[in-house]
This record gives structure tokens, C-alpha cells and sequence, in this order.
């Protein structure tokens, strides 16, 4: 089998391909266990080529269709996970960028999906933005009504509706995670209005000051990203059967305010006897707007009922990412 991993540069996606290498085989198009031959990561950057022989990095954009010919093939056992997309900040500033790389890119990788032998499995990693305005609901399940308050979260409630209808009509065997909020990320901030989520955790726990753009009693659905791409395996392996006529699961998340995440990193500190870095109040008005746009709660027990994992206490989160990353 083959699998291609849009967005395999970034964090999300350099982690599923680990994970899969890992794993070693599939559900094929038959509905047995297929082999993991090959697994080609496309992105328009990677910061260091790939060790691995069974590891592909095609470098381009997502919205040039050169660049996904030479990442598809019509190979006849394939399976496809689409994370790449510009994120939340940028699509708010590059309307039109957005378009092109969030829904021109994302309706590329479906033609190309179409277009190969033995109707593979689509994944696509769309996002809890999709929710928004009057519409929310405290929760938010797979039955609230999709009002997008910002381009990001439209192109990820269009591309859902892309996979329910290429579904439909045979085209692909497409499946949509709806992501919440993934903590937490390495490295630096991005330009994402929910990099606040990762960094309160994050620097505090480098021993740096997190400047804190948002009210400390925001609330936000988190999760792991240990259980983001355990969950996108999970849903890939569902049998076709099982699903429904929508294709769109929100995943189960954390309720998390920045008042419990600096609870919890204290704790871990104390217990690790770690010095902390602190969270300072650093309100940003066009945040926080975004950001009070999105929902504060959802309910993922549709994704659950598939099969799909709930996230760990928010405290093993945090002594996950210091195993995973602080401690090597």
C-alpha cells in the first residue's frame, strides 16, 4: 500500500508518518490488512530529508496540480490523509491565499483521489472552526449547524461537505476528523489564533513567559496530539459500513481556560521539581475576536461510538509532551 500524507512537513503530519511506520500495514481497499510499502509526505518545506527508504518528501505546493501528480499514482491499494492547509491567523489576513491553498488544494487532492484505481480512503483533518456564530450550541455535536465565523473554518466546513459528496457518488471512500485545539506543539508560536493553547503550556514549562492573548477564563476544547493521530488511524480503519451518510466526526476534547492549564503545569512542576516560566496577561483584541467565535465545548461521542480514543487526563498530556520532547 501506498499512503500519502498532505502536509507531512509539519508536526501533525511528521508524527502520523512515524506512527505508521510504526504500524506497519493498513485496511486496504478490500477490507483486509495491506502492507505499508511506501508513505510520501508532501509539503512545501522540510527541515531535513527523510532517513527512512520507505519515506517519499515531495516538495510544492498543495494547490499545483504538477505537485500532486508527482505525489499520486493510480496505484491500486492506496490511502490518503490530507492535513495540509494554511492555519487560522493566515487565512484571517491572505483571504485569497486561503482559497487557493485551502479549498483550490483540498478539491486537487480529491480529483486525484477520484481519479485512482480500487476507491481509496480519504482522511481530512478538518477543524472544530467550522463551528461558529448564533449557531454554536454549548455543546457542539455533529448535528449543530455549521456557521463559520472566519475563512479558516469555512474552507474546512466546504472541504467536508467535498468528501460527503464525493462519498456519495463513489468517487473516494472519504471519512473528516474535526480537530479541536492540539496541545501541545514543540517549537515556536505560529501564526495560528490557537497557538495561545500550546504556548501556555509550552513555555512556562521551558522555564520562559507566555504572553497570553486571551482571558484566562476562555474556554476551548483541547486534545492530545498523541490521540489526534491515533484517532485519524482509528478512522481510517473504520469498516465503510459503519459509517453515516455524513462523514464529519468532532472528535472528543478537553474543556480547558488557561486558569486550569497553569493548575496543571504547576503541579507537574512541583511534582518533577521543574522552575516555571510564567503566563502574563498580553490581551490581543483581534484574537481573542477569533477566538470568541469558535466553540468552548464539544461533544465527540459519535467519534467515540466509531471507535475512536478520548484523550487522556489533561495532566498526562502535559507529561506525554515533556517525555516526547523536553526530556530527550
Amino acid at each position: 500500500m501506498k499512503v500519502i500524507i498532505t502536509g507531512g512537513g509539519g508536526f501533525l503530519g511528521s508524527q502520523l508518518c512515524q506512527r505508521l511506520l510504526q504500524r506497519g500495514q493498513l485496511t486496504g481497499p478490500s477490507g483486509t490488512p495491506v502492507e505499508i510499502a511506501q508513505i510520501v509526505l508532501l509539503d512545501a518545506f522540510f527541515s531535513r530529508p527523510s532517513a527512512n527508504s520507505r519515506v517519499r518528501q515531495v516538495v510544492g505546493d498543495v494547490s499545483d496540480r504538477d505537485t500532486i501528480r508527482a505525489a499520486f499514482t493510480t496505484e491500486s491499494a492506496m490511502a490518503v490523509f490530507h492535513l495540509a492547509s494554511m492555519v487560522s491567523g493566515e487565512c484571517e489576513e491572505r483571504f485569497d491565499d486561503a482559497l487557493r491553498v485551502n479549498l483550490d488544494g483540498g478539491r486537487l487532492i480529491f480529483e486525484a483521489a477520484r481519479a485512482a484505481k480500487d476507491r481509496p480512503r480519504v482522511i481530512f483533518a478538518s477543524s472544530i472552526a467550522c463551528y461558529g456564530g448564533n449557531a454554536m450550541q454549548d455543546p457542539n455535536t455533529d448535528r449543530t449547524k455549521l456557521t463559520p465565523q472566519t475563512t479558516y473554518g469555512m474552507t474546512k466546513a466546504v472541504c467536508e461537505l467535498l468528501i460527503n459528496d464525493h462519498s456519495r457518488r463513489g468517487h473516494f471512500d472519504g471519512r473528516s476528523a474535526r480537530l479541536p485545539t492540539v496541545i501541545v506543539r514543540p517549537g515556536k508560536p505560529n501564526a495560528a489564533a490557537s497557538s495561545w493553547a500550546s504556548g501556555m503550556f509550552r513555555e512556562p514549562l521551558s522555564g520562559v513567559t507566555c504572553a497570553l492573548p486571551v482571558r484566562r477564563d476562555q474556554r476551548h476544547p483541547m486534545t492530545s496530539y498523541r490521540t489526534v493521530i491515533d484517532s485519524l488511524i482509528a478512522l481510517h480503519e473504520v469498516p465503510e459500513s459503519q459509517l453515516e451518510e455524513d462523514r464529519a466526526y468532532v472528535l472528543p476534547a478537553h474543556q480547558v481556560t488557561p486558569l486550569l492549564a497553569e493548575s496543571v503545569i504547576q503541579q507537574v512542576a512541583q511534582e518533577r521539581g521543574l522552575k516555571l516560566g510564567s503566563i502574563a496577561d498580553a490581551f490581543d483584541a483581534r484574537i481573542q475576536g477569533i477566538v470568541s467565535n469558535w466553540p468552548v465545548s464539544v461533544d465527540g461521542s459519535r467519534a467515540v461510538a466509531l471507535g475512536l480514543p478520548q484523550p487522556p487526563a489533561l495532566k498526562i498530556i502535559v507529561e506525554q509532551y515533556l517525555q516526547d520532547f523536553l526530556t530527550k
